[in-house]
């Protein structure tokens, strides 16, 4: 501190202070602390701790020990071991002197080999254009009868929120899954090596006939980490909008009844749907491109609108809602550009 104190006067506090790397209220926090050791003087060493005169002895620690590394006692419990002694007519410490010691000579833990999962990367996935990632999911439909029900793939295109493909089927297996992919894959006419197929971690899509699938169409797979639902948020938005349709029954009275209403939803969603996490066009639009065209149009409605009355609107022509220009799966907490920042896209419903 002695050179701050030179400099000081000359360069000041502050210039001081960073000159000999210290920060700034370092003088000053010496200087109390000189201040307060004057005052109270030199702090008296304390005196080591006693040994209480009911510890064990050093002996009686050793046998304790001893008796419970034991080949007899050594997967047993302390109060096992407490309470065997006691039957036989012997104590040599209680149950919380055990566990004391047993800590002290590290043999205080989990004996038990634990399973240690693996930190699972979480899935970061961009689509700028439709066809680029898709995200599909089984959810179960109420049958007739309890504990009966139907099994509902559905793929989704996260970017135009279009339904490419569904099945309805009577059980969950990796076959029927295989066997949509293919047929969805070859009926929009995806390239090798453009798509993106994202789902959770069930049986069907974590099975091999899927995997060899996909390397056979050489489509990349991602999974959704275990117990995190955010990871799979489009599926299970579009679930959710279907179930709580004012026209969803509680139960379905056959798998005939459930197809009918699946294929009437599907229509309804992907041509009718404005969707709100896509400037409320219709998926249909924003997966074939029309979008850009109806909000020409529905600019030029508001555009009318506000040269007849341009006081309504507070003398500011208003905007149609924009579109998205990208689609996110867990989006990066920290771009490394703001620059032309692609818009995420929202998965309200």
């Amino acid at each position: 501190m002695a050179g701050v104190h030179e400099l000081a006067p000359v360069l000041g506090a502050g210039a001081a202070c960073r000159a000999m790397g210290l920060w700034r209220g370092a003088p000053a926090r010496q200087q109390a602390l000189l201040h307060r050791a004057a005052l109270v003087g030199p702090r008296a060493q304390r005196a080591a701790r006693p040994r209480p005169p009911l510890a064990l002895d050093p002996h009686e620690n050793q046998v304790l020990l001893d008796t419970l590394n034991s080949e007899r006692f050594v997967d047993s419990a302390p109060a096992a071991v407490h309470a065997t002694l006691l039957d036989e007519g012997r104590y040599l410490g209680s149950v919380r002197t055990m566990y004391r010691l047993l800590a002290i000579n590290g043999g205080c833990r989990e004996r038990r080999d634990q399973l240690t999962h693996p930190a699972y990367t979480k899935p970061e996935l961009l689509a700028l254009a439709p066809n680029q990632v898709w995200s599909w999911d089984i959810t179960k439909l109420k049958g007739p009868a309890k504990w009966t029900c139907f099994h509902l793939y559905v793929i989704l295109d996260i970017f135009s929120r279009y339904v490419v493909g569904w099945l309805i089927a009577l059980r969950e297996s990796a076959e029927l899954a295989e066997q949509l992919i293919a047929e969805t894959v070859a009926r929009h006419a995806v390239l090798p090596g453009t798509l993106t197929l994202h789902a959770d971690r069930g049986a069907s899509m974590r099975s091999k006939p899927v995997a060899a699938l996909l390397v056979d169409l050489d489509i990349a797979k991602s999974h959704s980490r275990p117990h995190v639902s955010d990871d799979n948020p489009y599926s299970e938005s579009q679930f959710k909008t279907m179930k709580y349709r004012p026209d969803f029954p509680a139960r379905f009275g056959c798998i005939e009844d459930a197809r009918a209403h699946c294929q009437t939803f599907f229509a309804w969603y992907n041509t009718a749907h404005r969707h709100s996490g896509i400037g409320y066009m219709t998926p249909h639009n924003v997966h074939y491109g029309h979008a850009h065209e109806m909000r020409i149009t529905r600019q030029a409605t508001l555009d009318a609108a506000f040269d007849a009355h341009p006081k309504r609107f507070k003398s500011k022509c208003p905007q149609p809602p924009a579109l998205p220009t990208a689609a996110w799966i867990n989006p990066p907490q920290q771009e490394s550009t703001t620059l032309n920042k692609p818009q995420p896209c929202t998965v309200n419903s």
